[in-house]
Order: structure tokens, then C-alpha cells, then sequence
């Protein structure tokens, strides 16, 4: 376990990262027997200077929710993080590239509560309840830790690489939609690279939810109505340069767009 002094340093340094487009040496190479636990603290104290600095939470991450991402990162479950007021864009955004220190796209759904979640049982059939509705999303990926041999611990403490989001303007109920076949062609600069389908995502991304809620109740907090959660992605992350046009289509969902200036 990490001491406090050293959980407050890392966060500063993560924290001064995000200011200035750079990384930082990756923690677990400086600190090897750092854990999990040690990684959702350092995350936590982030989290409370941008608190303190005037940001508003707006809603949680979910990330890692496929098998083939937790066999590469060596856990058994997903990870998660906080989104802030200043990271949510709409489609047909100029997103300014040099805002990120590096940026990556995943394909995502997000889950708008009418109502708290709270745990420790909180169900699928509780999520279902509880959306009011679910759209499409973007997440962008933003690494302030070196990307080369990265660790679950040094992901999680960079509050889960989440950079910013991208919400689409089609709202669904759940009872709209088949959840598990929303399907996702990503596209860069008119070619298409990734597709999907969200039942990648724990076999049904409102899994992901529920579990969030299910983790939340251990550290005595739970997902709030009007939060937005992003489940997780069903496809693989996607490089984006300078310049670049980002499209995609979810079918009965709808397409986002944004453009990277």
C-alpha cells in the first residue's frame, strides 16, 4: 500500500499532466507494489481537486468490460471513472486535438438514470428500471501516464484514460431497443476501421451498469439520477490524428460525428 504523501504526489502529478498535454513516468515502474486500492486513491484525490477547482461530476465511465481487454490486462472485471462538465461534447463537434495528450475512440452507450442505483444487489432488471434512456456515445481515450507497458493500476490512478465523450442526439427508452445488437461502424476520414456490437459488453452493456452500482455500494456511494454512464465499448480502440474525421453509424441509434482541429 502506498502512503498518503505518496497517493497526494501522484495525483498532483497526473494532475498537472492534464494542464500541460504531457505523461508521466508509469507509476508502477516507480512504485511496484502499488494496488488497486492505492490506484482508486490516487484516482479519488484527482477526482477532489477538480471538485475543489469548480467542476461538476456529470456521470461514470466503465471501462475493460470485454473478456479479450481483461485477458490483456491480467483482471477479472471492469474499472471505472469520473466524467466532468468540461469533457461532454455533442455531435458535429471541432474537438481541439491539442486539448488531449494523446487520443483514442471507442464505441459506447450511454445510460441516462431517472432514479438512484445503489447496490449491493442492484440487478439488470434494476437498470432497466431506472434508465430514463440510453444513447450513443464516443469516449476519447487521453493517457497521462506512458502508454508502453501500462498496468491496471496506472490506468485506473489516470482515472481510467477517460478523456472526453461525444453524446449522440438519438434518445431511446429500453424498451426502444434491443440493447445487445445496437450495432457500431467506426469510421476515420471516410474509412471505415472498427464495428461492433454492444453485446460485447458483458454480453449486455446494462451488466456493466449494474455492476457499477454493485462497486459503488462498497465505498458507501451509489449512481445518482441524471448521471451518465458510459458501459463500456464494443469495439477496439481507434488512433486519432490532428485533422481527423471521426463518423459513426448505430444503426437504429443514429450516427455521431466530430472532427478533431
Amino acid at each position: 500500500m502506498l502512503s498518503p504523501d505518496v497517493i497526494a504526489q501522484i495525483a498532483e502529478e497526473l494532475a498537472e499532466a492534464g494542464r500541460t498535454r504531457t505523461v508521466i513516468p508509469r507509476i508502477t515502474a516507480r512504485y511496484p507494489d502499488a494496488t488497486i486500492e492505492d490506484s482508486y486513491a490516487i484516482q479519488g484525490v484527482w477526482r477532489d481537486k477538480r471538485l475543489a477547482d469548480g467542476h461538476r461530476i456529470v456521470g461514470r465511465k466503465i471501462g475493460l468490460t470485454s473478456k479479450a481487454m481483461q485477458q490483456a490486462t491480467g483482471i477479472t472485471e471492469p474499472d471505472y471513472g469520473v466524467m466532468f462538465d468540461d469533457t461532454v461534447y455533442a455531435s458535429g463537434s471541432s474537438i481541439p486535438f491539442d486539448d488531449f495528450s494523446n487520443v483514442r475512440i471507442e464505441v459506447e452507450l450511454a445510460f441516462v438514470l431517472a432514479e438512484p442505483l445503489e447496490g449491493p444487489d442492484c440487478t439488470l432488471e434494476d437498470v432497466l428500471r431506472a434508465t430514463a434512456h440510453v444513447v450513443p456515445a464516443l469516449e476519447v481515450l487521453n493517457s497521462h501516464i506512458e502508454l508502453e507497458g501500462r498496468t491496471i493500476v496506472d490506468t485506473i490512478s489516470d482515472n481510467a484514460a477517460y478523456g472526453a465523450m461525444v453524446l449522440g442526439d438519438t434518445r431511446k427508452r429500453l424498451d426502444e431497443v434491443d440493447l445487445p445488437w445496437v450495432p457500431g461502424v467506426l469510421s476515420r476520414n471516410g474509412q471505415i476501421e472498427e464495428t461492433g456490437v454492444a453485446a460485447g459488453v458483458l454480453g449486455n452493456p446494462a451488466v456493466g451498469v449494474a455492476w457499477l452500482a454493485n462497486k459503488f455500494h462498497q465505498h458507501g456511494a451509489r449512481l445518482e439520477a441524471g448521471e451518465i454512464i458510459l458501459a463500456g465499448s464494443f469495439t477496439r480502440p481507434m488512433w486519432v490524428s490532428r485533422g481527423d474525421t471521426v463518423v459513426c453509424d448505430y444503426g437504429p441509434l443514429g450516427t455521431i460525428t466530430c472532427q478533431f482541429t
